[in-house]
């Protein structure tokens, strides 16, 4: 409970009851609620206010709850995912959220999401949830909850400069929205320029008829045949050696991974991998891929393969192949499962691969890190700002 005694001037403690509405208006039947637009807790974005993706009443069943313009839908389930959206029009949405509501007497309601995307409030959100394995938050709990707030000239004022920064997260999210679909479309270009061509017995119908194909084996080291990695790593070995899984292969492997025991790892000697390797997804989630960056030495798990790239091919003009659409959907042919997807390593071996000269390979991947380069730079300004909007907001809390 807030203590009275440090409150700063003009502040007062009020009780999260008396700062919003809970909004339960339920709707039994959502193709009859004569709504256009359900919004379920997988359209919610993660710390972020707007939402940007949304179904319709017709793809649910059972009782859901009815939102208006303005009002605040927040994820009760799971809290600590924080999830909160401010609705931009009318609908329905998951009687796994509230349907929040501000009391304009004691909160601004443009402040009012601000106040809840806040370290303090998501907090006490998840302190007061209940249930293992699906944590919920209970109006009542709620509602009892007592917060710290300014008044309401503070509030107006901490609404605007939050909403400007709001605003230019936006900007930047569309501007790294357009380069990434340049990426995509310069890879269309460069990879696909026949598409008018495409044929599904040969989906690479689709690439430069000047590019010779390859086997994958014959564009790779014969002193480094392509395999997957280590079949069982045993429990984590802080003294082990890093061992890379699929989990891994969309980061630059500088995090937290498992190590295996190195008595475990020696057995697997043939699947070490050094920097240039490629690595790419080939059980379960068939496709990821990752170049092995400059200061990495380790191994892979059995659901990875390592393709060490021969003098013929650039490891990265592989990589952006291998994650391109074209080349994605050529794979598909050949993956095969029932219960779980798997690309075998004789198969793999043979894919066939586009292969222009070295010259080329280097133009193109010149154009195509560049495009990412411009994207990871968007999305690195977006986290940026993010964290500018949570420590001013904490700050002032």
């Amino acid at each position: 409970m807030p203590d009275t005694k440090t409150l700063k001037p003009g502040w007062k403690i009020w009780r999260f009851d008396q700062m919003a509405t809970n909004v339960n208006v339920r709707i039994d039947n959502p193709s009859e609620s004569g709504m256009e637009h359900y919004v379920g807790l997988e359209h919610l974005d993660s710390n972020s206010l707007k939402i940007r993706r949304w179904g319709t009443p017709d793809d649910v069943e059972a009782t859901k709850l009815m939102f208006k313009k303005g009002d605040i839908i927040f994820g009760r389930r799971r809290a600590y995912q924080r999830k909160l959206g401010v609705a931009e029009f009318d609908g329905i949405c998951s009687a796994h959220a509230m349907v929040l509501r501000a009391r304009p007497e004691v909160v601004v309601p443009e402040f009012l999401p601000f106040f809840m995307q806040s370290d303090i409030f998501m907090k006490r959100a998840v302190e007061i949830s209940v249930g293992s394995l699906s944590p919920t938050i209970n109006w009542t709990a709620l509602a009892a909850q007592q917060f710290e707030l300014p008044g309401l000239a503070e509030q107006r004022k901490l609404a605007s400069s939050l909403g400007a920064i709001v605003d230019s997260v936006e900007k930047l999210r569309e501007a790294n929205t357009a380069s990434e679909t340049l990426y995509e479309r310069l890879v269309l270009e460069l990879f696909a320029p026949r598409r008018e061509n495409y044929r599904d017995s040969d989906p690479l119908s689709v690439f430069p008829t000047t590019w010779p194909t390859l086997t994958m084996e014959e564009l790779s080291r014969t002193e480094a045949p392509i395999c997957y990695g280590i079949v069982q790593v045993g429990e984590h070995d802080p003294t082990g050696i890093p061992t890379v899984q699929i989990k891994d292969l969309d980061g630059d492997f500088s995090g937290a991974l498992h190590r295996t025991n190195e008595g475990i790892e020696s057995g697997f000697s043939r699947s070490r991998i050094e920097p240039g390797d490629v690595l790419i997804s080939v059980k379960a989630i068939v496709g990821d891929v990752a170049r092995v960056p400059g200061h990495f030495r380790g191994n892979i798990s059995r659901d990875i393969a390592r393709i060490r790239p021969g003098p013929g091919i650039i490891s990265d003009y592989l990589v952006h192949l291998l994650r391109s659409a074209p080349y994605r959907r050529y794979m598909q042919k050949y993956v095969v499962g029932s219960t779980r997807d798997e690309l075998s390593i004789g198969t793999l071996k043979k894919l066939r691969v586009p292969c222009p000269g070295m010259k080329e390979q280097e133009s193109v991947v010149a154009l195509l890190d560049e495009a990412k380069l411009s994207s990871a730079r968007m999305v690195e300004r977006v986290h940026l700002a993010r964290e500018l909007a949570v420590r001013f907001l904490d700050e002032a809390l």
